[in-house]
């Protein structure tokens, strides 16, 4: 597989810089790891920010492999994947809403659990994988192996929308110690979570066909 060379440096930072503005937009993850950091503290957001990135990443992988062009095509898959999404979104808005009903053994099971729901929450994103074929593929050079450039150009996504999401989670879990009281918590993830739901619900127009 080729290196990337310096000829390729402009078309990677014009990449790169289309994924900051992409991440910046509001969207589920920004709303979900705001929720999960104040509430439960970074420890937690930095697990679901891992389970993001590795969703992002296979997305990726898929992407280069041409499946998502299959979903892309298909109004079945691509409704059935949407409507997945949209489902699971409100669902963490609605346990966020009513706060932890589970007793978590040990600190790698909140882990775990988090770690899953952010990759769960990617792997159910249809926008991301129109991303990785709508756009994706304009970056590419036609003269280049196709392959090796998409691998390249994920991996600089996953990065940008990686420090994104850290900063997120940094931001948003300072706000714990300020949540100790109960009333706080209960009015910060409750705004937090009906923020959530509204995102659901604009995700479920803004990926409409």
């Amino acid at each position: 597989m080729e290196l990337a060379t310096s000829s390729d440096l402009p078309t990677l930072l014009s990449f790169a810089l289309t994924s900051l503005i992409i991440e910046l937009t509001p969207g589920p993850n920004m709303t979900y790891l705001a929720l999960v950091s104040a509430g439960e503290g970074r420890r937690a957001g930095f697990a679901t920010v891992a389970g993001i990135a590795l969703g992002l990443a296979v997305l990726g992988i898929v992407a280069a492999l041409g499946v998502t062009e299959l979903i892309q095509a298909s109004n079945l898959l691509y409704e059935g994947l949407r409507w997945a999404g949209v489902l699971f979104l409100l669902f963490l808005a609605y346990e966020g809403w009513r706060g932890q009903a589970e007793v978590v053994a040990t600190d790698k099971d909140a882990d775990r659990r988090y770690f899953m729901r952010g990759l769960i929450t990617n792997l159910l994103n249809p926008k991301a994988a129109v991303f990785y074929v709508a756009v994706l593929p304009t970056f590419i050079v036609a003269e280049r192996p196709v392959l090796s450039q998409t691998i390249t150009l994920t991996a600089i996504y996953v990065a940008v929308a990686t420090i994104i999401h850290a900063l997120i989670v940094t931001l948003a879990g300072t706000l714990e110690p300020f949540l100790n009281d109960s009333r706080r918590e209960r009015f910060a993830r409750r705004t937090l979570s009906a923020l959530l739901a509204g995102v659901a619900i604009w995700f479920a127009f803004s990926t409409a066909r």
